[in-house]
């Protein structure tokens, strides 16, 4: 190793440099009895190893998983899908399952009445606390020191989600951040597309992986681990329920009247550490305030509630110590599943019961905003110290432990700003195989034949914008317009007839050739936000309909409502 020269090096990052320089010589972690002879593993992380200056590579977390598998009966690996450049993305199924196969896991919770809780790391490859936390969950499990888990829980650890951005390394991604100093992998896939914008679209290899892991394993919890930086609070940690308007309320309160304040006020009482909503202090409208993100549901954890399952995000602090943040992101992994084993007849039972709920007849928020008002909440805020990146020479930060309390308006919910009736079903016309095949990638149930008995709508569109810049290699569109009923072809209707041959919901009547959306299905608050023209996260909205809606004077899918 290079000699050091502490005369430009802040004392901080000396020490963490130092580090390592002497943790290759540290003991691994206790791990559980084995035979007489046999060769014991190497349970340490490469984060160990090297005194936190650097984080595990993508062949690396593989084969740590694999060694775990091949450890103990409990656990499994198998993989659920396949990144951009042909990477598999990895999935270690823990529990009381014989097999890691989707179906196995669904048996094993349902004739057990176990909670399904899939852990996810790295979607920011970044961010790369999360990962380090469930590999040292692995390694725990895999050792038997977490006996209680194997038994009440069946989780699904996937530590390395975007497992081509881990393996873009570059000492500057995260500017700012406090390590790893050895570099880290990048926010994007292989791409350039942030897969925690692609929920609703599904244009990456992983984005639709994602997709069908959640038809097939149906896991109940889905705990999506980040870092985050910004605003200079004192949190070590924040978190967010799913944050769209049309989640069910159930899950809301869950979260956000138990779960999380109970996690809260564990790790006051335990650790003196702090958490809280997820947001940034700064003005909006003149409003200064503490602002949580976006309702979306192209956001991971807001799509999980708008499929009737409980979405957790968890956001490190990204100005502690790489050290720290693992610690954090692990704590509160902890708190969850500790929670989750002790009330798991009740998130049965309300994933269940919303599964189970028909939407029909209901009117859905289909967009979203910000209160007019919020409660005052008091913020806590905090300062850092400016040290040097010891071989870059740019500037990162480090929390101090400055804490004073900034009360504040916190806007941590939102509501519906528009809403629609759910209909009955949804009519797509057969030759719209971009939209049918997003539908099917997402687990929607559809059906072939005649469409059930109702009244047919169609929506008059009457302006449509598209944006400027692009957004995530799409140009965004808004729809103006209404639902009206349709009248046959032949008869009189306002604009363009009906029966034109540019409108795909004229011919499939014609020819019968519908493909129907019924909306007595568990996925249906799903289709509802993907289907709607007004949807401001639908299909619509990301330019997929365009090919049928270029100068058209109706939005192609048709709907039936009854009264």
């Amino acid at each position: 190793m290079l000699p050091l020269s502490n005369s430009w090096v802040r004392p901080g990052v000396l020490a963490a440099v130092l580090a390592m320089v002497t943790a290759a010589g540290c003991d691994p972690p206790e791990a559980g009895p084995r035979s007489p002879g046999a060769v014991q593993p190497d349970w340490t992380l490469r984060a160990e190893r090297s005194g936190f200056v650097e984080t595990a590579r993508y062949d690396e977390v593989v084969a740590y998983l694999e060694q775990a598998s091949a450890a103990h009966p409990n656990l499994h690996l198998t993989r659920f899908g396949y990144t951009n450049q042909g990477r598999e993305i990895p999935l270690l199924v823990v529990g009381p399952v014989d097999e890691p196969t989707p179906a196995a896991v669904r048996t094993a919770s349902e004739e057990g009445g176990i909670p399904i809780i899939y852990l996810k790391g790295n979607i920011h490859s970044g961010e790369a606390a999360g990962k380090e936390a469930l590999l040292r969950l692995v390694r725990e499990l895999a050792n038997d020191q977490r006996p209680e888990l194997l038994e009440d829980l069946i989780l699904l650890i996937g530590p390395v989600y975007n497992a081509d951005g881990t393996e873009a390394v570059d000492l500057r991604n995260r500017p700012r951040q406090h390590g790893p100093l050895g570099g880290m992998g990048t926010r994007t896939n292989a791409q350039g597309l942030d897969l925690n914008r692609d929920g609703m679209k599904l244009d990456s290899p992983e984005g639709r992986s994602l997709a069908r892991f959640m038809t097939d394993f149906d896991p109940h919890i889905v705990v999506d681990l980040h870092t985050t930086n910004g605003t200079r609070h004192a949190y070590h940690l924040t978190y967010a329920p799913p944050l769209h308007p049309a989640t069910p309320q159930s899950i809301d309160s869950l979260l956000r009247d138990d779960l999380l304040p109970t996690a809260t006020r564990n790790w006051e009482e335990r650790f003196g550490w702090h958490m809280w909503h997820y947001g940034n202090a700064f003005s909006r409208d003149g409003l200064t305030a503490w602002w949580t993100f976006d309702h979306r549901p192209r956001f991971v954890t807001n799509y999980t509630g708008i499929r009737n399952r409980i979405g957790i995000l968890s956001e490190a602090y990204s100005y502690l110590t790489f050290e720290d943040r693992i610690l954090a992101s692990e704590r509160f992994v902890d708190e969850i599943l500790e929670w989750s084993r002790i009330h798991a007849d009740r998130i049965l039972v309300v994933v269940a019961r919303e599964n189970s709920r028909d939407l029909r007849g209901e009117r859905l928020p289909v967009r979203g905003g910000f209160p007019d008002e919020a409660p005052t909440h008091p913020i806590l805020m905090g300062e850092v110290a400016e040290e040097v990146h010891p071989w870059t020479g740019e500037t990162i930060l480090l929390r101090t432990d400055v804490v004073e309390e900034d009360p504040m308006s916190a806007f941590v919910a939102f509501l519906g700003t528009e809403d629609e009736r759910v209909p009955d079903a949804y009519l797509v016309p057969r030759q719209l195989d971009t939209i049918l095949d997003r539908l099917r990638t997402h687990g929607i149930e559809l059906l072939e034949g005649a469409p059930p008995p109702g009244t047919i709508q169609v929506f008059d569109i009457q302006a449509r914008s598209v944006s400027e810049q692009a957004f995530q290699g799409r140009h965004e569109v808004t729809l103006e317009g209404a639902w009206a009923e349709w009248v046959e072809q032949g008869d009189p209707t306002p604009g363009e007839p009906a029966g034109s041959v540019d409108d795909p919901g004229a011919q499939a009547s014609a020819s019968g050739e519908w493909i129907v959306v019924p909306m007595d299905q568990p996925l249906a608050r799903l289709a509802f936000l993907l289907l709607e023209p007004r949807s401001d996260d639908g299909l619509t909205n990301w330019g997929l309909m365009d090919p049928w809606l270029e100068g058209a004077a109706h939005y192609p899918v048709r709907r039936i409502v009854r009264e």
